[in-house]
């Protein structure tokens, strides 16, 4: 765990968020919305390694987009230290699919703050990286969801955000990139960088982080060690 002392680079207190449902005599809420998050509290310090496990439709996905700030929570509050810059890693999400691999590349970069000229410097590591081959100057659109993983992380590994949002996409690509890609995000977990990810597996929570949070229902269950977090969320799901 972090010192009590030390100051959150994020700290959450009561988020939650529901979305309108249009199918508003199915809602399971009252009020015709879909609560995806209730009451969820936990505090992110810099350089955490957070792992964040819940079941599916918990509410996991929704929260790493708050942190994203894609979304804002209609209750509660998401407060950041400073100015920071926070790259998600989530199929789908962040690139025009109408532009290329390059031109994504670029521009996902500048959104997080980066210089045109630093990016077109970065622009030869990503293409190797990726592996995409002549791919890297098509549209993104004619991408598998594989190929979007590569390039996704591929420039994360080249623009050095603040923050690392990670959504279930460890297991994702053929078993050649996910080795490499495991191993530059465990040089990344050497350094500062804070990293919070989404794994329904609760090993690799506990292989890559130092702490972790349970959601369960859209609340948070339980924060701790990542250990006793995944027993304790192992044995709620019977495995």
């Amino acid at each position: 765990m972090s010192p009590s002392d030390a100051t959150p680079l994020i700290a959450l207190r009561q988020v939650g968020l529901a979305y309108v449902n249009p199918l508003t005599r199915f809602a399971p809420a009252k009020d015709g919305r879909v609560h995806a998050l209730h009451d969820v509290s936990f505090d992110v310090f810099e350089g955490d390694k957070l792992g964040i496990v819940g079941r599916n439709g918990g509410g996991k996905s929704t929260l790493l987009r708050i942190l994203a700030r894609i979304y804002d929570p209609d209750a509660g509050s998401v407060r950041f230290a400073r100015k920071i810059n926070v790259q998600m890693l989530s199929l789908g999400v962040g690139f025009e699919g109408s532009l290329t691999g390059r031109e994504n590349a670029v521009l996902n970069g500048m959104l997080l703050g980066k210089g045109r000229a630093h990016m077109l410097g970065r622009l030869e590591n990503i293409k190797e990286f990726s592996e995409l081959g002549d791919f890297f100057e098509m549209p993104v659109a004619t991408y598998s969801s594989g190929m979007v993983l590569r390039l996704g992380f591929s420039v994360a590994m080249e623009t050095d955000p603040d923050v690392l949002l990670i959504d279930e996409v460890l297991g994702v690509g053929d078993a050649s990139f996910a080795r490499k890609s495991h191993d530059a995000l465990v040089a990344r977990l050497a350094s500062r960088l804070t990293v919070i990810m989404i794994s329904h597996d609760p090993g690799v929570i506990s292989s890559f982080c130092n702490r972790a949070v349970w959601i369960e229902q859209g609340r948070t269950k339980m924060d701790g060690p990542p250990e006793a977090v995944s027993a304790a969320y192992r044995q709620a799901i019977g495995v």
